[in-house]
């Protein structure tokens, strides 16, 4: 068999090159021309010259239900992880959780009238609850009342002091209890409540209501990283995604940085980590926050130069909303205590209800468990990927979910698996094995035109060369879009597949060309079958990581073996051995479901 795959793996080099199917040189895994300043081309693989993959979710704030925003977040995540995996890095981590501490968890939990670490445990379960049934595959689900993210927090406050980038002073401002942060006089502006016809202050960038405040509190030297901050993405050292938002970034530090209050009274704020040293002040929400992206790699205790450490992150996804907090804020706190920066950011947009941004304070979410239970969770996912913003917002809509479904999986994918390899009247085992012996469809599929051919076969040698094409290229189009990374860009890649094989099928029309009596046409009809089963193993491999269960299914159904599922095996030529149904499952074992994708219940 060893020898038949190496026979097989050959003919099909020669293809390309005599076909002239000429795969992609490596690309630049971010290629901005907008802002020439700091938008700088890397090698591909340069994230990957390092121990493991490490990719995080921002951890979501307790202070309501989760919606599907926030699935949003964990499944573009997870496909990153499930990505990395699927290329060979078993190792690859994940990183979710919950954000517990400061003053808007607090008046929730006031508001509720309840005990604000029950209130803390109830809202953290919820969104635990969610990553379960979403099938979110994280390594580490962490709390930031969790003891041992309390003791880092504790030491990397210690660690900034040492290094002299802590002081006290007294602290003006606008501050806003919804987005935890103040605001200068720039970033805020009066407006009428239509409500109440009162006027209040709102920040310009959420809308939400700020309020004077002031007080003696820690401040972190910020204005001190302007330079190094502009430096280090000016070089590339981190990449923002997308450039859109790398540019909005590099403005406000070009336009200087103030310092950063980092801790609040005691007396205002009392749920969160005390001030080492000082318990009149209880330590800044974002600065406890972020910490817990280190807690999880065993901070302080690790050793960074340890092979089995995961720092720094190659990737953090983010709402755009909080891209300050963790492109400008964090990293200059990583660079104080010297500590390596995150690779890269994916910085992706909101879902929109009605044209408004889903918000937890709004109470106009949608709600993710519904959604899963109504759809299935593979649905669901796929959709989030498929139609979710990266650079623009996305509406949600019921009717959109049910679309998607239906045209592109039911009867783009399903239904395609449905007609290869349930025919009676073409056998895909039988053509894949005729492909793997047969040397000479190489010398075939080299020839512009096919003489002394009818119309139909020299339609579909032309038809089998134009799928074998795009066959050679999408496992790069897709492990492209994936360095930057852009999941929807990649299952786009994946989609036009699915589209095109279906065109392919029905023009062939294959059904009526496996019967001929000609020895040559009939080889060819092998081969128009082979690439119609080629092109849906190589759909299904590559589609793991967005539907893990269904793509399961779908390779179970066509009988791949489960160590031949890698992106590796995403290649034309990569496997002979699958396609081979057997009419009764073996003891033990079930028969794989008739359909792949059935009729959504809500559709009967």
């Amino acid at each position: 068999m060893l020898a038949l795959e190496h026979r097989a793996r050959s003919f099909f080099l020669q293809c390309r090159v005599s076909a002239r199917y000429k795969l992609p040189r490596s690309c630049p895994a971010s290629r901005g021309t907008q802002q020439r300043t700091y938008i700088v081309k890397q090698e591909p693989g340069a994230d990957e010259g390092r121990r493991h993959y490490y990719v995080t979710s921002p951890i979501f704030y307790v202070n309501s239900a989760p919606h599907v925003g926030h699935l949003y977040t964990l499944v573009l995540a997870d496909v990153l992880k499930r990505w990395a995996i699927l290329r060979g890095d078993l190792g690859a981590k994940f990183l979710t959780g919950t954000d517990e501490h400061g003053m808007k968890i607090q008046k929730a939990a006031q508001k509720a009238n309840t005990d604000v670490k029950l209130f803390c445990d109830h809202h953290a379960q919820q969104f635990k609850s969610l990553c379960n049934a979403a099938n979110i595959s994280y390594d580490r689900f962490i709390r930031t009342t969790d003891e041992d993210h309390k003791s880092a927090v504790e030491h990397f406050w210690n660690e900034l002091n040492h290094a002299g980038y802590i002081y006290e002073g007294k602290h003006e401002g606008w501050y806003c209890v919804s987005d935890e942060t103040f605001y200068p006089e720039t970033q805020v502006r009066r407006v009428l409540d239509p409500s109440t016809g009162d006027t209040k202050i709102v920040s310009i960038e959420t809308g939400k209501e700020v309020e004077w405040t002031s007080e003696t509190n820690y401040h972190f030297r910020l204005s001190a990283f302007r330079d190094r901050l502009l430096k280090h993405y000016t070089e590339g050292l981190s990449l923002i995604v997308p450039k859109q938002r790398m540019a909005l970034v590099m403005n406000e530090i070009q336009n200087g940085l103030s310092d950063l209050s980092i801790s609040r009274p005691t007396s205002r704020l009392s749920w969160g980590i005390r001030v080492p040293g000082d318990e009149s002040q209880t330590i800044y929400v974002w600065l406890d926050a972020l910490i817990n992206y280190l807690t999880m790699t065993g901070y302080p205790l690790t050793d960074r130069n340890d092979p089995t450490s995961v720092w720094p992150p190659i990737c953090q996804v983010i709402g755009k909303d909080i891209i300050r907090f963790h492109t400008i804020y964090w990293p200059a706190f990583l660079m104080a205590v010297g500590l390596p920066v995150t690779r890269r950011f994916l910085t992706h947009a909101h879902w929109t209800l009605n044209n408004e941004k889903m918000s937890k304070s709004a109470g106009n979410g949608v709600n993710p468990f519904l959604a899963i239970e109504r759809y299935g969770v593979d649905t669901i996912r796929f959709y989030m990927a498929y139609n979710g913003g990266i650079v623009d917002d996305a509406m949600y809509e019921n009717s959109r979910v049910a679309e998607t479904y239906k045209h592109v999986l039911r009867d783009g994918l399903g239904n395609l698996l449905q007609r290869v390899f349930k025919s009676k009247q073409f056998n895909v085992n039988e053509s894949v094995q005729v492909v793997a012996n047969d040397q000479e469809l190489a010398e075939l599929l080299s020839q512009e035109t096919l003489d002394g051919h009818s119309e139909q076969f020299q339609s579909l040698h032309k038809n089998i060369k134009l799928l074998a094409k795009q066959l050679s290229v999408v496992a790069e189009r897709t492990e492209k879009a994936m360095r930057e990374p852009n999941p929807r860009t990649a299952v786009h890649h994946i989609v036009e597949l699915i589209r095109h094989t279906n065109k392919y099928f029905h023009n062939s029309a294959l059904w009526g060309l496996i019967g001929t009596k000609d020895p040559k046409e009939l080889r060819l009809a092998h081969y128009g079958v082979y690439m119609s089963a080629e092109s849906i193993r190589i759909i299904a491999i590559l589609l793991q990581p967005f539907m893990p269960e269904k793509m399961k299914t779908a390779l179970d159904m066509i009988e791949v073996d489960d160590s031949k599922r890698t992106f590796n095996h995403a290649q034309l030529g990569a496997d002979f051995t699958y396609g081979c149904l057997p009419p009764d499952p073996e003891p033990g074992k079930r028969r794989p479901a008739e359909q792949l994708f059935p009729v959504l219940l809500s559709d009967n």
